[in-house]
């Protein structure tokens, strides 16, 4: 007997969980592979960790942050705001595995 894993789609973060550090279905023991789309966040989890583009909006509806992961850390360009629609300074800059590096 073969075990295959294949990739979900579509799951809310709430349907996963973290076990260090990685995400996971709940009840599996395999990392998550899949999209993960709720309405409030919007992204891929690649082997359990976020990869590539994220969107993440407030409860009304304002964008929170978008930027991209690399092997779970925030890296390259992001931009924060908050619910009136302002731009967070102090979330909007380059970063590069986890931290920011410039503005």
């Amino acid at each position: 007997m073969s075990l295959v894993s294949f990739p979900s789609w579509g799951l809310t973060i709430n349907e996963l969980v973290v076990r260090a550090g990685l995400f996971y279905e709940k009840f599996t023991a395999t990392p998550f592979t899949g999209e993960v789309d709720e309405g409030l966040q919007k992204g891929l989890i690649k082997g359990g960790k976020k990869e590539g583009s994220w969107e993440h909006y407030h409860p009304n509806g304002q964008l929170f942050y978008r930027g991209e992961y690399k092997n779970g850390r925030e890296n390259g360009y992001w931009v924060g705001y908050h619910s009136d629609g302002r731009e967070i300074k102090e979330y909007t800059g380059t970063f590069k595995r986890g931290r920011k590096v410039s503005d």
